[in-house]
C-alpha cells in the first residue's frame, strides 16, 4: 500500500513537470517567432522602397512556382493567385511611392521635422509591404512543414493583399494632389465642385479590409490589442443601437465578449464599415459616452488604462493650511470632435500633468454639437477662460503665467480662444500647447486626409459628420432606408436632440449680453432671435483697433477692463454688425492661409489652367489603365460633404485666418502624430506662423493614432509622447532665460 501511494505521488510531479516543459516549449517558440518578427521589421525599415520591393517580388514568384507545383486543388490554387497579387500590386505600388517621396520634402517644416502627409502615406505603404516580406518569408521557410496552419496564412495573406491593393489606390491620389496643387499646398484647392467629385469618388472605395486582419497595422504593436478591444465594443454596440437597445441594460461585458466578432475579423472588418458608413453622429456620441462612463469602469481592460485616484470635484473652499500659490496656471479643453467627450474623459493625465508641473489645471466643460454648433462651445470657453484669468486666486495661482492646452478639437478651441481674446483686449496667454489639433473644418482632401481610409479611430465619414454637426449642418436625409433602419426609437432621440439645440440657441443669448458690447449689442436685437449666438462670433478680430494700447496692455487686461473699455473704443468699430458668414465673401488676401500670394497673374493662371485640366480629366483618371481598387459593398456612403460659408470662419477653421489675427497669437508648440489623419492641419498651421515671423514649434510623434493621450498609460511610446506635451507646457510657464542662454560658459 505505502509503495503503491509512493509511486503514485511520486507520478504526479512527473506529469507536471512534463506538462511545464512543453508549456515552456511553447513560450520559447511564440518569443523566437517575435523576435524574429522584430528583425525582420528592424531590417525592413532600413531596407529602400526599391529593395524591400523587389525582394517582395523575389519571394512572391518563389512561393508562386512551389504552390503551382501542388496540384489542382482549390487552396494552393488561391495561394497563388494572392502570390501573385501580391507581386502586382508591389510592382505597381513602387513607382507613385518613389515619385511621393521624391516631393515629399517640399512640404516639411524645415529639415529638422520631416513630417507630412506624403510622407505617413509612404510610410504606412512600406509598413504593409514590410509585413507581406515578412509573411512571404514565413511561408517560404514552412510551407513544407505538417505545423503549417494554411488556412491561417491564406486568410491573412489576402487582407493584407486587400490592403495593399487600397493604399496603391491612395498612392495614385495622393500624386494627383502632388500634381493638382501649387507647390507647398498640402489640402486640395481650387474648384469647389471637383473637390466634391474627389471626395465622392474617394469614399466609395472599400474600407473594411482595414478594420479586420489588418487593424492598426501602422501602428506600433502595443497599440494594437486595443484597438482591437475598441471595434468589437464598437459592432457589438451597433447591433444593440440598431434594435434600439442603448440605455437598455446595454454593459461593458456585453460589449466585449461578443465571440462571432472577436473570432471572425473578416466580419468585424464588414460591419465596422458599415457603421462607420452609415450611421449618423448620434451613434457615435452615444458610443463615446458609453465607453467613457460604463465601459471604462466595468472593463478591467480598459480601466486599467485610465485609472484615477483622489477627489473629483474642484474645491474651491479655504482650506486650514493653504499651500503657496502657483506662479503658473493651465487651462485646458477637451477633444472630441466637438460632439462628445468631457474633462472626466481627460482627467487621468490632467492629474499626473498638474503633479509634474506643480500648476493648477482647470479643464473646461462646454456644450457639444449637434444640439449646440459652432460658436456655442467657442463662447463658452472664452468665457471660462476670461473668468479663470480674472480669478486665478481661486484657483490656487497668481497668474503670472497662463497656458492653453487642448487636444484636438480641444486644440482648435485654444487657437480660436486666443483669437478671441485678442480681439476683445483681453488678456491673451502666454502660450498654447496643442496636440494634433483640428485647423482646417472645411471639406477638402489633404494627403494626411487620406489615412482616414484606414484609421480605425477617426474614420473620414465620422470626421465629416462631426464637422457638418459642429457647423450646424443636417447629418442625415431622415428619409433614407439606413436612418428608418434606427426604428421609432432612434427617430424620437433624433428629434429630441433637434429640440434641445434649437432650445439651447435661443438660450444662448444670456452669453451675448456679456460678451458684445452696448452699441453692438443694441444691433443685434433688431435680427431674429437665433441669430445672435451665431453673430457674436464677429468680424471684430479682422479690424483689431490701433490705438494706445499695446501688446503689454493688451495682455494685462482682463475681463473687468473689457467691460470698462470696450464699449468706447471696441463698439465705434462699424465691422462689429459683420456676421459669420460675411466672412465668406473675403479677397484672397484677407484669407490667404497659402505661403505664396495667389494675386500673381502666373499663380491665377496656373490655378485657372489646373482646374480646365482636372474637369476635362475628373478624378478617375488618377488610375492607370488596368488598375481597379476594391469598392465598397456597404451601399452609398451616409458622409454629408459640408460646404458652407460659416466652416471658412477663422474662428472655426484658424488655418483660414487673416495674417493680422494670426499675428495676435502668442507662442505656440504644436505635438502631432505621423500617422494622424490630421496631420496637415499641425504642419500648414506651422507653416503659416512661421512665415508671419510667429514663434512657433512642431513636434512629431511616430506610430501613434490621433488621440494618444487618452492612452498615456498603454505603453511606453504613449508615455513618451504624453511627457513630450508636459515638456511643451513648461517652455511656456518656465520659459528658458535669455540672459542665461548668452552668457559665457
Amino acid at each position: 500500500m505505502e509503495s503503491a501511494m509512493e509511486t503514485g505521488h511520486a507520478r504526479v510531479p512527473e506529469a507536471l513537470a512534463s506538462e511545464k516543459t512543453k508549456k515552456g516549449s511553447k513560450t520559447r517558440s511564440r518569443r523566437r517567432w517575435r523576435k524574429g518578427k522584430a528583425k525582420a521589421s528592424r531590417l525592413t525599415n532600413t531596407m529602400d522602397l526599391r529593395t524591400m520591393t523587389q525582394s517582395l517580388v523575389t519571394l512572391a514568384e518563389d512561393n508562386m512556382a512551389f504552390f503551382s507545383s501542388q496540384g489542382p486543388g482549390e487552396t494552393a490554387r488561391r495561394l497563388w493567385d494572392v502570390f501573385a497579387g501580391i507581386r502586382e500590386q508591389a510592382l505597381g505600388l513602387e513607382p507613385p511611392l518613389g515619385h511621393l517621396l521624391g516631393k515629399a520634402h517640399l512640404f516639411d517644416l524645415d529639415a529638422e521635422t520631416p513630417a507630412n502627409g506624403f510622407r505617413s502615406l509612404v510610410h504606412t505603404a512600406r509598413c504593409c509591404l514590410a509585413h507581406l516580406l515578412h509573411k512571404s518569408r514565413y511561408v517560404a521557410a514552412n510551407r513544407r512543414s505538417i505545423f503549417f496552419r494554411t488556412s491561417h496564412n491564406l486568410a491573412e495573406l489576402e487582407a493584407y493583399l486587400a490592403a495593399l491593393t487600397q493604399l496603391r489606390a491612395l498612392a495614385y491620389y495622393a500624386q494627383r494632389l502632388l500634381d493638382t496643387n501649387q507647390p507647398g499646398r498640402l489640402f486640395f484647392e481650387g474648384d469647389e465642385r471637383l473637390i466634391a467629385d474627389f471626395l465622392r469618388e474617394y469614399v466609395t472605395l472599400h474600407k473594411g479590409c482595414f478594420y479586420g486582419r489588418c487593424l492598426g497595422f501602422q501602428f506600433t504593436p502595443a497599440i494594437r490589442p486595443f484597438l482591437q478591444t475598441i471595434s468589437i465594443g464598437l459592432v457589438s454596440f451597433g447591433e444593440h443601437y440598431k434594435r434600439n437597445e442603448t440605455g437598455l441594460g446595454v454593459t461593458a461585458s456585453s460589449l466585449f465578449t461578443s465571440g462571432r466578432f472577436a473570432i471572425d475579423p473578416e466580419l468585424r472588418g464588414a460591419e465596422f464599415e458599415r457603421i462607420t458608413q452609415n450611421l449618423d453622429v448620434h451613434f457615435w456620441k452615444a458610443f463615446w459616452n458609453i465607453t467613457e462612463i460604463e465601459v471604462l469602469s466595468d472593463s478591467k481592460e480598459l480601466s486599467s488604462l485610465v485609472k484615477s485616484e483622489g477627489p473629483r470635484s474642484l474645491e474651491l473652499r479655504p482650506r486650514p493650511q493653504q499651500a503657496p500659490r502657483s506662479r503658473s496656471l493651465v487651462v485646458h479643453i477637451h477633444g472630441g470632435g466637438f460632439v462628445a467627450q468631457t474633462s472626466k474623459s481627460h482627467e487621468p493625465y490632467l492629474k499626473s500633468w498638474a503633479q509634474e508641473l506643480g500648476a493648477p489645471i482647470l479643464s473646461i466643460d462646454y456644450s457639444l454639437a449637434p444640439e449646440a454648433p459652432f460658436p456655442r462651445a467657442l463662447e463658452e470657453c472664452f468665457y471660462a477662460y476670461c473668468w479663470a484669468v480674472k480669478h486665478c486666486a481661486l484657483l490656487g495661482s497668481t497668474g503670472e503665467r497662463i497656458c492653453l492646452a487642448g487636444d484636438s478639437a480641444g486644440g482648435n478651441l485654444c487657437f480660436t480662444v486666443s483669437l478671441r481674446a485678442a480681439a476683445y483686449g483681453v488678456r491673451v496667454p502666454d502660450g498654447i500647447m496643442a496636440a494634433y489639433p483640428a485647423t482646417m473644418l472645411q471639406s477638402t482632401a489633404s494627403p494626411s486626409r487620406l489615412l482616414s481610409l484606414m484609421d480605425p479611430l477617426l474614420p473620414l465619414s465620422v470626421l465629416s459628420k462631426c464637422v457638418s454637426a459642429y457647423a450646424g449642418g443636417e447629418t442625415e436625409d431622415h428619409s433614407d432606408s439606413d436612418q428608418k433602419a434606427l426604428g421609432m426609437m432612434g427617430l424620437v432621440r433624433r428629434d429630441t436632440a433637434l429640440l434641445l439645440r434649437d432650445l439651447r440657441l435661443n438660450a444662448s443669448s444670456w452669453l451675448n449680453s456679456f460678451l458684445e458690447l452696448s452699441k453692438h449689442k443694441a444691433h443685434t436685437n433688431l435680427v431674429p432671435v437665433v441669430e445672435p449666438m451665431r453673430r457674436s462670433v464677429s468680424e471684430a478680430a479682422l479690424a483689431q483697433p490701433e490705438g494706445p494700447l499695446g501688446t503689454d496692455s493688451l495682455k494685462s487686461l482682463t475681463l473687468h477692463d473689457l467691460s470698462l473699455e470696450g464699449s468706447s473704443e471696441t463698439s465705434e468699430n462699424p465691422e462689429l454688425s459683420l456676421s459669420a458668414e460675411t466672412l465668406a465673401s473675403s479677397t484672397p488676401s484677407d484669407v490667404n492661409f497659402l505661403l505664396q500670394s495667389e494675386g500673381t497673374v502666373e499663380g491665377a493662371k496656373a490655378q485657372e489652367e489646373m482646374s480646365t485640366k482636372d474637369r476635362s480629366r475628373g478624378v478617375g483618371a488618377a488610375f492607370p489603365e488596368g488598375f481597379h481598387p476594391r469598392r465598397s459593398s456597404q451601399g452609398a456612403t451616409r458622409m454629408p460633404l459640408y460646404s458652407s460659408p460659416i466652416a471658412k470662419n477663422p474662428f472655426m477653421s484658424p488655418l483660414l485666418a487673416p495674417d493680422s489675427m494670426l499675428q495676435s497669437l502668442p507662442p505656440v508648440h504644436i505635438v502631432a502624430c505621423a500617422l494622424d489623419p490630421m496631420l496637415d492641419d499641425s504642419v500648414m498651421f506651422a507653416r503659416r506662423l512661421r512665415s508671419l515671423g510667429q514663434p512657433v514649434t512642431l513636434r512629431v510623434v511616430e506610430d501613434l493614432p490621433h488621440g494618444f493621450l487618452s492612452l498615456a498609460a498603454l505603453c511606453r511610446e504613449t508615455r513618451q509622447a504624453a511627457a513630450l506635451c508636459v515638456e511643451r507646457i513648461r517652455l511656456i510657464l518656465a520659459p528658458p532665460d535669455p540672459r542665461a542662454a548668452a552668457a559665457p560658459v
